[in-house]
């Protein structure tokens, strides 16, 4: 029996990591994915981290070693009993039979903290919006999801930045996929549905080659370090450049065409459905990763990163 592809999505709180994951179960279908939240790890509720001045963020306020131990069993394609916590009113409900589907997305805030965590993914995902950017979502939802004032919030973030430093952003490093949507150079408002895509692809995954699409408005590339390739996607990239660009993607992926769709990009704000090209072309570019994983499984492979070379870009300009 295949086994599960796992996909792992990790990032601050209000980092995008819900939008991410929702927009990815919904291209692969619900009945092809198992969806789980680390947050349903916590160790204690909210009321339990006030008394004891801990937050989520910190290692110790957290089950890892159960969630470690889960995520191998789901790579197995065991099912396991998870936790479930509830972000409405911070308490924890009944544990959760879980089998694995196909495709298994795991989204949290340290899912990459231990090496056995790390070991368990086939492609792991880091969102990395700007500060700015990040507070301004969670203040937003937290106001109007989880009963918070803009006060509180507000007290919070500073509360959780030390946590934030030493345990969130270096997992960061361990990440093949590097996601930050950023406002348009010279753009101050945040306007959901047009911000660009600034991607860091590490060489340790076959990253298909979007080299043709190299240009000054839509796609650039941008400096970074060795080992890794630094693009930004415009959000106001022209229709015609970015279905180009997904057709690119599609043919390098055309054993999973079954999973072509035309909600690319989709996404909710309250009942409002918004739509941003360079979201599409993120999350195209993460189930190019995953299918091409499942691919390499159905054919007795064991790893992507040593069973497929990546096809490289040129050097940044």
């Amino acid at each position: 029996m295949a086994r599960p592809i796992i996909l792992g999505i990790v990032g601050d709180s209000a980092a995008g990591k819900t939008t991410i994951s929702t927009g990815l179960v919904s291209l692969l279908s619900t009945d092809n994915v198992t969806h789980v939240s680390a947050d349903d790890y916590h160790r204690y509720d909210r009321r339990q981290r006030a008394e004891l001045q801990i937050t989520p963020l910190h290692p110790d306020c957290n089950y890892l070693d159960v969630l470690g131990n889960d995520l191998l069993r789901l790579r197995a394609g065991e099912p396991i009993l998870k936790p479930v916590y509830d972000h409405a009113d911070g308490t924890f409900g009944p544990p959760e039979y879980v089998r694995p589907a196909r495709f298994t997305v795991v989204e949290g805030l340290l899912g990459y903290h231990t090496e056995e965590m790390r070991e368990a993914y086939d492609v792991r995902v880091y969102l990395a919006p700007p500060e700015h950017v990040r507070r301004t979502w969670k203040v937003k939802r937290d106001t109007a999801n989880r009963g918070y004032t803009t006060d509180e919030v507000l007290s919070e973030l500073e509360r959780r930045e030390v946590d934030s430093e030493a345990f969130i952003r270096p997992q960061r490093r361990h990440a093949d996929l590097v996601v930050s949507f950023v406002p348009p150079r010279g753009v101050d408002e945040i306007d959901p549905g047009q911000l660009d895509a600034e991607l860091t692809l590490r060489d340790g995954l076959p990253h298909p080659d979007l080299s043709p699409f190299i240009d000054d408005e839509g796609m650039l590339l941008v400096p970074g370090s060795p080992n890794e390739t630094c693009l930004r996607i415009a959000g106001r990239i022209e229709p015609d450049q970015a279905t180009q660009i997904e057709e690119a993607i599609w043919e390098k992926m055309h054993f999973a065409s079954h999973l072509r769709t035309q909600r690319l990009g989709e996404f909710t704000i309250g009942s409002e459905r918004h739509r941003s090209s360079s979201l599409g072309i993120v999350q195209l570019l993460i189930l190019f990763h995953m299918a091409t994983a499942k691919a390499i499984d159905a054919v007795g492979g064991e790893d992507m990163r040593a069973d497929i070379g990546r096809v490289g870009f040129p050097a940044a300009r």
